[in-house]
């Protein structure tokens, strides 16, 4: 197996793959990328079993051939070279791999390319397409609201709903819920499915610019497809919560204000709340908005008081502030509003304007009041 190829695009390409080795791999091999050439093109393949990375590129190719090398020897060779030709020699029956550059010669070992996972077939897949933007999109507003407790697998994951033009990514960890709807997708398919969280950030730094994605899909795998690239995330077998039935439907009490405002003022808030609890008490008026926070335990206490619209009884609710300034992190409207019925329900938060064929909700559990 021979060939050359420029040193800074072959970093390009192991850099995007790199993100499926684990660190601590459950067996050697899954240390290594799969290198496979066949007519001119060089496929690079990397696997944490859960998720793999399957990259390709055009090289000079004078041999083809397959080979597995260790990673990490390769990605330091590499970047420590300044951009030029790099030409591989690689002794299929001795593993023995030679890495020719202006400077010299570097010799590693590889591994038997047989030992390496085989990587799951795109067959029986539905398929659905999007731009990349938009993908990046739905994972930033969701992956933040998944849960982390190993107990409750299915929370651990994006939910996706494909419902023929909509497509819906859900994600929630019991105490805050978060759902993003897009209306133009040009399919005819219903189905639904769990993505895992740790795919979808490697999924997310996979795409470097905004193309079009395929995503296809069968009962165990999905499969993002763009130029160049595919990522194949293994699916999470469970079945995923009711989430509408804990999205309260009749909320008549409705607070609006500027995002960046409540967010700034639930910061410096939070700072005097309780460390375990983070709970920040808000208290609404016709026309004001009070918040506070106090920590018994070290006698600090802050109040401040906003402005704001609002339509409904007077009601004093408490929540978790970390959870509320992350939300609203997330949000991009200048203006937001929150959907309230009673202290002990959900709080509902919406951006006041949405882009068409788009609708973001958010939902926070209350914390309920005393100390």
């Amino acid at each position: 197996m021979k060939f050359s190829v420029s040193s800074s695009e072959l970093l390009s390409k192991l850099s995007i793959g790199i993100g499926a080795i684990s660190s601590n791999p459950v067996i050697p091999i899954l240390e290594d990328f799969l290198f496979t050439i066949e007519g001119d093109q060089l496929t690079i393949g990397a696997t944490n079993l859960e998720s793999t990375i399957l990259t390709t590129m055009n090289v000079s190719v004078d041999e083809p051939g397959r080979i597995a090398i260790p990673a990490k020897i390769l990605l330091e060779t590499l970047k420590a070279l300044p951009e030029q030709p790099v030409s591989f020699n690689i002794d299929e029956e001795t593993r023995l791999i030679e890495v020719t550059s202006a400077f010299g010669k570097y010799k590693l070992s590889g591994d038997n390319p047989e030992d390496f996972p085989s990587i799951p077939e795109q067959d029986n897949t539905q398929t659905v397409s999007m731009s990349a933007s938009r993908v990046q999109e739905a994972i930033t507003k969701t992956i933040f609201a998944t849960s982390n407790d190993e107990l409750r697998q299915a929370m651990m994951g994006v939910y996706v709903q494909i419902d023929y033009s909509n497509i819906i990514f859900v994600a929630t960890d019991a105490h805050k819920l978060v759902k993003y709807t897009f209306g133009d997708i040009n399919s005819e398919i219903t189905q639904n499915f769990i993505i895992p969280k740790k795919g979808l950030i490697l999924l997310r730094s996979a795409i470097s610019q905004d193309v079009n994605v395929d995503i296809s899909f069968n009962k165990t795998n999905v499969f993002f497809s763009f130029p160049d690239t595919k990522v194949i995330i293994r699916l999470i077998d469970a079945k995923y919560p009711d989430y509408n039935a804990v999205i309260p439907v009749n909320n008549p009490n409705l607070m609006s204000m500027g995002r960046k405002d409540l967010q700034n003022s639930l910061k410096r808030i939070a700072i005097y709340a309780n460390k375990t609890t983070n709970q920040v008490v808000m208290s609404l008026n016709d026309t004001s908005l009070t918040i506070s926070a106090q920590d018994l335990d070290f006698s600090n206490e802050a109040t401040e008081q906003l402005t704001c619209s609002y339509e409904g009884e007077p009601m004093t609710i408490g929540f978790n502030a970390k959870f509320l300034v992350e939300m609203l992190g997330i949000m991009d409207a200048d203006d937001i509003k929150i959907e309230l019925s009673t202290p002990s329900r959900a709080g509902v938060l919406l951006p006041a304007e949405e882009n068409e064929n788009e609708s973001l909700l958010m939902l926070v559990m209350p914390v309920m009041m005393g100390n």
